[in-house]
């Protein structure tokens, strides 16, 4: 089950694995992103099968989610409901799934960030409770689910996200030429992405934008439509060195990720990807769910402050040692192994 763009890039080379495995998959599209810049171009990229259920459903509100995504559980009937992450898509899955006495399996199983005002939180919490089948991206959220006491079966997987990254990077190097179309060179710019809901509102959106207008590299900016519509009811101005952008499908955007200076983004997927790719990251949320990435010094955490956004932006390096985080690479094949292992009867 899947609805935004995270889930499609997870989705990817689950999907190979699940095909290599002798597993078949039946894809649902909830539809929560139904901007085509961040549902189809995933599709068409990413090589995805065609969704059995697309139900453009055009809305995050889980309960309406839950009740559409019911009918298609109960016709199936599958061995298990496979949900990803912590959105509203997750949650209403993982509802669905519990609600028609079908198997549930979670992806990034055991995440916390410890802040349980963000809804990302209280998602990740409440699935996991419901999950039969916990797949957790390192040990750390293994333990995590353990002292919580969760009843599911947890399986150290890795970070399926990383099996896309290391596959797709040089891919996007290769095939975009969004650098060129942009004028911009390697390690001369920054990357800015800002979606989430809290920083879609004021005051927290006015403050980062001030940080934002006194950076004075190039920032390119692909905007999310609810930030871009907040920017706009606020009237609110970011500068000429800000390169705003519809959203970018996922080659793009890797290649703008992997060649930055630094990212800044509220993006959990982001976040990992910087690490994987070895660029710095500013994170633009008071707290992260992936803490060892702030742990090793290649992740800031700002919150909404301009002058901690500034020192922190100027500041960024790599550590000098980079420690294998959140994986191999194999994930997808280990989450198709534990699916058919562990099927129902």
């Amino acid at each position: 089950m899947v609805g935004n763009r995270p889930q499609f890039i997870k989705a990817a080379p689950t999907s190979v694995a699940l095909r290599e495995r002798g597993i078949e998959e039946v894809v649902l599209h909830t539809g929560q992103h139904w901007d085509p810049e961040l549902s189809q171009v995933f599709f068409d990229e990413l090589g995805l099968e065609a969704p059995r259920y697309s139900l453009d459903l055009r809305t995050a509100d889980t309960e309406q989610m839950q009740a559409a995504v019911a009918g298609p559980v109960a016709q199936e009937r599958p061995d298990w409901v496979l949900v990803y992450g912590d959105t509203n898509t997750t949650l209403a899955g993982a509802l669905a799934a519990t609600e028609g006495g079908v198997p549930l399996a979670h992806v990034e199983a055991g995440l916390r960030s410890g802040d349980l005002s963000m809804p990302e939180e209280r998602n990740r919490i409440e699935v996991d409770r419901l999950a039969q089948l916990l797949l957790t991206p390192d040990e750390r959220s293994r333990e995590q689910l353990a002292a919580e006491g969760v009843p599911g079966e947890a399986r150290v997987v890795g970070d399926v996200m990383a099996d896309a990254c290391l596959r797709l990077a040089p891919v996007a190097r290769e095939r975009s030429h969004v650098l060129d179309e942009l004028g911009l060179e390697r390690g001369g710019y920054l990357l800015l992405t800002l979606h989430r809901e809290a920083n879609a509102r004021q005051p927290r959106l006015g403050r980062l934008a001030e940080g934002i207008r006194r950076l004075e590299e190039p920032i390119v900016f692909p905007v999310h439509p609810r930030t871009r519509a907040a920017l706009e009811r606020e009237r609110i101005e970011l500068g000429p060195h800000v390169l705003r952008q519809p959203p970018l499908g996922y080659l793009d955007l890797t290649a703008l990720a992997s060649q930055a200076r630094v990212i800044l983004t509220d993006s959990g997927g982001l976040q990992k990807e910087a690490y994987w790719h070895g660029v710095p990251c500013v994170t633009l949320r008071p707290s992260t769910e992936w803490v060892d990435t702030v742990e090793v010094g290649a992740n800031a955490l700002v919150d909404d402050d301009p002058e901690r956004l500034l020192a922190a932006v100027r500041e960024a390096r790599m550590p000098a040692e980079r420690p294998q985080l959140y994986g191999d690479g194999r994930a997808a094949a280990r989450i198709a192994e534990a699916l058919y292992t562990l099927r129902p009867a």
